[in-house]
């Protein structure tokens, strides 16, 4: 590669960042990490009508958490600033004037009812919807059906117009995808995309390839989704005089519902249990909170090697990688061309590798919100909290889980499962509990092996089966039958608390 790299992510802030979109930016970071390049973010506020307010700093702090930071962007500038849009709104004019001036845009004056009129006069059955293309352009109202003079005194007048590419007619036009190979488009089947829009704001279509083209962007990696826009991409390339420098492009496949059957969208996750945002995103307008992957309790490069798998692998059997590792060995060669299903059980498998592999203290740090909220801001101790989840951190897959799996460590159980201890309580059994309460209470110190010790030299001395203890023993302590070591609990419980528990439920049976 002769020119340095450089590639973007040009979200709209319209809502959450979808898991696929997160993906989008990956790719984008590990191609400009690996490639020494650049990775710049760009925002596509030119839809002012489904700007949210809010979204674009939620962008930026979803890339923050992910670890994914652009070199350039409109929170940290750069030598092709400005990096909005909405902000550029003069420089798109000019290349729009440029195709009219060559022939290959043109005025359209139609109105709303104008536009869907022709739609249904035009409408062969009921599944068909005519597109304003080469066969409808001269049924309409503008400047290649009009006279020259009408369509100047139209603009003169003031006359809400909107700017249209003129898409050639019986043209095959072609890319080259750096994932598909090469794709052909039949020019017939595409309309003549807006370019400008009545309200002046460029659409998507002339925005991103006069972007593309002023911030030098040498790689453009999007969803298939915008496949089929590529063929006015291609175009406006060529008919601005800028074909040598267009980008190459990879159009990334989509990421499926579990059951494979189509995008998986905001809607599954809601209807299947799982987040599809990154992070939380509560709509201004609504007030609606959707849950993101960060608040319920992944850790980000989880998230983020979880990502890399869906739709890319590496061509051996590791499943773990650093970011840095990421970087290294990632190709564009080795992403699919089908889509990716989600699979959320496997999303919570990569989590929990991460949580095992997490330093306790580290760890002890990332779970304290989530005990936190349950508990009350400041009622968790780091030094206690560091203990229990070297205990309890290979069962919990999420940093969610540490509260379900862990709860009886902070506070005396709610509830305790005395049904299944009365089930086989004998007089045996009360009379160990008894005479063990004095036992514990005189342990010179007390930690695990002590306490292990004075139980199985109590137990000696009955004769009853250790097993046949441990139970009853756990769900005192824990409140059901769950948890781990129970001398490792009555350890990090300390010796009033494990007593007192012992004591509330040997005195009701």
């Amino acid at each position: 590669m002769n020119k340095k790299v450089r590639v973007r992510f040009a979200p709209s802030p319209t809502g959450g960042l979808h898991l696929g979109g997160v993906r989008t930016v990956l790719y984008n970071y590990l191609f400009a990490r690996q490639h020494g390049g650049d990775f710049v973010l760009r925002i596509e506020d030119t839809d002012q009508a489904r700007f949210v307010a809010g979204a674009e700093q939620y962008i930026m702090d979803c890339l923050n958490w992910c670890g994914l930071v652009p070199d350039e962007s409109p929170e940290k500038g750069g030598p092709f600033a400005p990096y909005r849009q909405s902000e550029r709104k003069h420089l798109y004019h000019e290349y729009a004037q440029k195709l009219l001036d060559s022939g290959h845009a043109y005025y359209a004056f139609d109105s709303t009812d104008e536009l869907e009129k022709m739609r249904k006069d035009l409408r062969k059955d009921e599944h068909s919807v005519p597109q304003y293309d080469h066969t409808t352009r001269m049924q309409m109202r503008n400047s290649l059906s009009l006279p020259a003079g009408e369509a100047m005194n139209l603009l003169d007048a003031g006359t809400p117009y909107v700017v249209r590419i003129k898409m050639p007619a019986h043209e095959t036009i072609k890319i080259t995808d750096m994932i598909r190979g090469e794709v052909a488009f039949d020019s017939d089947l595409v309309d003549d995309k807006v370019l400008i829009k009545a309200d002046g704001m460029p659409t998507y279509h002339l925005a991103v390839v006069v972007d593309d083209y002023l911030m030098q962007i040498t790689h453009a990696f999007r969803g298939e989704e915008w496949l089929p826009s590529a063929p006015v991409h291609v175009l406006l390339w060529e008919y601005l005089g800028w074909k040598e420098h267009m980008p190459q492009w990879a159009h990334l496949p989509l990421i499926l519902k579990p059951d494979g059957n189509g995008k998986l969208s905001k809607r599954d996750g809601d209807r299947l249990g799982f987040p599809v945002f990154a992070m939380n995103w509560t709509d201004p307008k609504t007030n609606e909170t959707t849950g993101g992957f960060r608040e319920m309790g992944f850790l980000p490069q989880a998230f983020v090697n979880m990502l890399a798998m869906l739709g890319w692998n590496p061509g051996t059997e590791q499943e773990i990688f650093s970011l840095d590792e990421l970087i290294e060995k990632f190709s564009i060669d080795r992403i699919h061309k089908g889509g990716a299903k989600f699979d959320f059980e496997k999303a919570k498998w990569f989590n929990h590798q991460y949580i095992l592999r997490t330093d306790d203290a580290a760890l002890a740090d990332l779970v304290k919100p989530f005990i936190d909220k349950e508990l009350g801001i400041g009622n968790c101790e780091l030094g206690l909290l560091e203990k229990v989840v070297g205990l309890i951190k290979d069962r919990c897959h999420l940093l969610s889980d540490f509260w379900a799996q862990g709860h009886f460590f902070f506070a005396t159980p709610e509830t305790v499962e005395m049904a299944t201890i009365k089930e086989k309580w004998n007089d045996q059994k009360q009379q160990f509990f008894t005479a063990w309460r004095p036992e514990l209470e005189n342990l010179s110190s007390w930690n695990q092996q002590n306490i292990e010790t004075s139980f199985n030299e109590l137990l000696a001395k009955h004769t009853i089966k250790k097993g046949d203890l441990l139970q009853p023993l756990r769900i005192m302590l824990v409140g059901g039958k769950y948890g781990p070591g129970v001398f490792a609990i009555a350890e990090v419980i300390g010796g009033k608390e494990t007593i007192k528990r012992i004591n509330n439920v040997v005195a009701s049976l």
